[in-house]
């Protein structure tokens, strides 16, 4: 490649430097309102200002490209002039006197970049350095060189270096209204009486209420609100103590993390910021600084923790760890709370089919790639599968560089990572979830990217097919016995967690006992007990009968009570399971069980094959309920009240309305109940559709009913029947059959002896070793797990556990090590790969 130095004399200086740029004119712009300059990021590789290259931005289209790729947009484009960024790192010299000397070559840093944090401050200077560059014959005129430029060029080129991040112009953009910092702020006085607020059992000092709690930051006062949107929430106890009290500023219990609080003002009546307000926690108690993490999105919420040793026994800090670097050891930055995409993505490129999809036709996706392939999906993600997989990203340090640093008493892990900026900013687009910087679900994130990549596999090879199987769901009418069979496609197995059936039971209800009494006395709590759940009681638990809500017997033409139960039909290539350990406490955020689950190394799934229709069983008749215009066409009388509490929980406006609407506006506690209890379905957020059919006549009191509530028996009755010394399972199916009445359920347990005991029959479906004489289709072997420090999806941090040739390795964040102790039991979803395909 020729480079002709404009200023050496090969090219006329000044009024012919104009003429040299005329022919390139029109195609050189001035980024407007809304273009994106991609100034510190390659489109196709990671390459930035600070690789050996440098970065290439197209002075029309403002993309970036590093040296590998610029050739390839100039001959698809034809675009010849790009503006060549170059951040040089340097180590200050040192003087005399063993100080470091600043010198710049330019003095000054002009790239709106991240500072790398492998160089310390003190002893490295940044040096940036800019230049247009003309294609093909690589022409370079430096920059700043207004005298010699036209005037469209030099503004252009100052309008690329001075504008902002494209993803900080997305956030910017998400923010409709600032909040201000409160008048009170500063000068709160707060009130020397002792108290001190515990991190759980809450409740409204006026009245019995649990959730939507404030804490007034002036006297410690735990009060219920009421004043968000239409007044619901509460009894209005906290409004109605600053009126008698005008202590004006109050924090709301379940929203403190370490980044902050929701703070209201209710001298200022809206919401406010407060500078001081770890300060101000900390007068009762409540030290945010505790609950910070070294690193983005390492942190817990207020609410019960579980054992403290969970961050150190799932990221193995206490142990020596050692770095490995390579091909398919680079690790991936953390974006403020992004590590439920990095393990995601850290798993799924550890799998041949998604390597060969994308890194294998790396070429041929980035040749075709679109002009802007930032919004490719397919590019971005062979660009991230290249990333981790090559090594180019991921290089130990040279030996000079690890004696320099021992002598300097200052030895630090050389791994910096990728930065899946680009890429999370295209797989999020339009998503209210993954497009913020909160803290989300693993499984949901690996659902949605699996459906982003069947979306994008048309007419090529999908390898998200290696998670699709088949589950034959079973639907029994409990009156007639019949039975329907229909199969459903679905890519993950959950696992319930039966914590009746702990094998630690006594220790847990010892530290129950401990503490409730803690709390009546306002006392800390103990040290949390965490379950050990056998893995063969929840596979027990996923094969037990549930009950269909609402389920409409086309035998009988009318509801009735019916059970489901569910198989495989097929096994996919890799099984992924989650371990559902993630619920819903009493005041409605979502909270983590505390559980150890001894997830085997091996597994026999054969015993879950479906069956099909059996001999002996009638099918239900194929019939939909008729459908009769009612005479009643006005709108459904909704509870707004109770919709909108719902909705400022997070979940669908129109699944709220309908959660309302079922439950016969009995209020939101009920209609929340019906959300947890329908939200799997596929038509949970559709909008409410009233019944078109008429209502038969109520089953007589003889026949079993259902309430679209009662998707389980009461633990109580099980625990009667199962200690009487009758399986679980048997009990379950009893009390379903029976309508949860006791004594007739003793009696069907008796009339129903034959039924069979699956709690052995799981015990087989979990090996210690692989069984050589049943390696099929439902044999599998774990290689993978995805853990989840914290209390809630809310908050925590994601690392993962992957084997690879016979050794577990630990990739946290842009570390990648070797395990010493993986975690298996404390896993949150797990990876297995088929035994036949290995």
């Amino acid at each position: 490649k020729r480079r002709r130095g404009l200023a050496s004399g090969n090219v006329k200086m000044a009024t012919d430097l104009g003429e040299l740029l005329v022919p390139y004119m029109p195609t050189i712009r001035v980024p407007r309102t809304g273009d994106r300059v991609f100034k510190s990021e390659c489109a196709f590789s990671y390459d930035s200002p600070e690789s050996e290259g440098g970065l290439y931005v197209c002075m029309n289209t403002f993309l970036g490209f590093g040296r590998e790729h610029v050739e390839r947009h100039y001959h698809k484009t034809g675009q010849s002039v790009y503006m060549h960024l170059k951040r040089h790192v340097k180590e200050k010299a040192t003087g005399a006197a063993g100080g470091a000397i600043s010198r710049r070559r330019n003095g000054k840093v002009f790239l709106d970049l991240e500072l790398n944090r492998d160089f310390n401050g003190v002893d490295y200077e940044y040096e940036d350095e800019a230049k247009l560059v003309i294609f093909p014959d690589h022409f370079e005129i430096p920059l700043p060189n207004i005298e010699e430029l036209p005037a469209l060029v030099t503004i252009a080129c100052d309008a690329v270096l001075n504008a902002s991040s494209p993803y900080k112009k997305q956030e910017a953009d998400s923010w409709e209204e600032e909040i201000q910092v409160s008048k009170h702020a500063r000068s709160l006085r707060q009130q020397e009486n002792g108290v001190r607020i515990p991190p759980s059992g809450w409740k409204c000092a006026k009245c019995e209420m649990r959730e939507n709690l404030w804490l007034n930051l002036t006297d410690g006062s735990v009060l219920c609100g009421k004043w968000f949107f239409d007044g619901s929430g509460g009894n209005g106890h906290a409004l109605e103590h600053y009126k008698e009290t005008n202590f004006p500023l109050a924090v709301k219990l379940d929203t403190i993390t370490p980044d902050g609080a929701d703070i209201y003002s209710f001298d200022e009546e809206e919401a406010v910021l407060d500078p001081h307000i770890s300060e101000h926690l900390l007068h009762f108690g409540i030290d945010m600084l505790q609950m910070q993490r070294t690193e983005n999105g390492h942190h817990t919420d207020n609410d019960v923790q579980p054992c403290v040793s969970d961050w150190e026994v799932i990221q193995e800090s206490s142990l020596k760890l050692k770095p490995v670097y390579g091909s398919g050891y680079t690790g991936i930055k953390n974006l403020a709370n992004s590590c439920y995409l990095s393990t995601t993505m850290q798993v799924l490129f550890s799998i041949p089919e998604f390597q060969r999809a994308y890194v294998g036709n790396l070429q041929r996706i980035f040749d075709y790639s679109p002009l802007d392939p930032t919004q490719d999906f397919s590019t971005q993600m062979a660009k991230l599968g290249h990333g981790l997989l090559s090594g180019q990203y991921s290089k130990p340090p040279m030996k000079s560089e690890l004696i320099e640093q021992v002598m300097k008493e200052e030895y630090k892990q050389q791994q910096r990572g990728i930065s899946p900026k680009m890429f999370k900013a295209l797989v999020s687009k339009g998503h209210p979830e993954f497009s913020s910087d909160r803290q989300q679900d693993a499984h949901e994130f690996f659902l949605h990217l699996i459906n982003l990549v069947e979306r994008n596999s048309s007419g090529s090879e999908n390898p998200g097919d290696v998670f699709r199987f088949l589950v034959e769901e079973r639907v029994q009418c409990c009156q007639t016995q019949k039975v329907r069979y229909t199969q459903r496609i679905d890519y993950l197995m959950q696992l319930p967690v039966p914590l009746e059936a702990a094998s630690n039971r006594e220790e847990l209800i010892a530290y129950e006992s401990k503490r409730k009494e803690a709390e009546e006395n306002m006392r800390p709590p103990p040290e949390p007990v965490r379950a050990r759940i056998p893995f063969t009681a929840c596979l027990q638990a996923f094969t037990e009968p549930e009950n269909v809500p609402d389920f409409w017997s086309s035998a009988l033409q009318a509801k009735s009570a019916g059970v489901k139960t569910s198989r495989f039909a097929s096994f996919p290539e890799y099984m992924v399971m989650q371990i559902k350990k993630f619920t819903f406490g009493v005041d409605w955020v979502p909270k983590k069980l505390d559980v150890s689950v001894d997830v085997p190394d091996f597994l026999d799934l054969n015993r879950l094959r479906a069956t099909g229709l059996q001999t002996g069983e009638a099918e239900l008749p194929d019939l939909t309920p008729p459908i009769v215009i009612p005479e009643d066409t006005r709108a459904p009388e909704i509870d707004e009240s109770s919709v909108m509490q719902l909705a400022e929980m997070g979940f669908p406006l129109e699944a709220c309305r309908k959660a309302v609407y079922y439950t016969g506006n009995m209020g939101a506690e009920m209609a929340f109940n019906w959300i947890i209890a329908h939200m799997e379905e596929p038509d949970f957020a559709e909008p409410l559709a009233i019944p078109s059919y008429m209502e038969p006549d109520l089953p007589s009191p003889s026949f079993p009913t259902i309430s679209a509530l009662d998707n389980q028996p009461p633990e109580e009755s099980i625990s009667i029947l199962t200690s009487m010394g009758f399986p679980r399972h048997h009990t379950i199916q009893a009390l379903k059959a029976t309508n949860n009445n006791l004594e007739r359920a003793l009696d069907w347990i008796f009339t129903h002896p034959d039924c069979e005991d699956e709690s052995e029959a799981m015990s087989d479906t979990a090996e210690t070793e692989p069984n050589n004489n049943n390696q099929d289709l439902s044999s599998y072997e774990l290689f993978a797990f995805i853990s989840h420090m914290g209390s809630s999806t809310m908050s925590g941090h994601y690392v993962c556990h992957i084997k690879k040739e016979g050794r577990w390795l630990i990739y946290n964040d842009h570390k990648v090590c070797l395990s010493e102790r993986p975690p298996k039991d404390l896993g949150y979803m797990y990876f297995y790969r088929r035994l036949s395909s290995c």
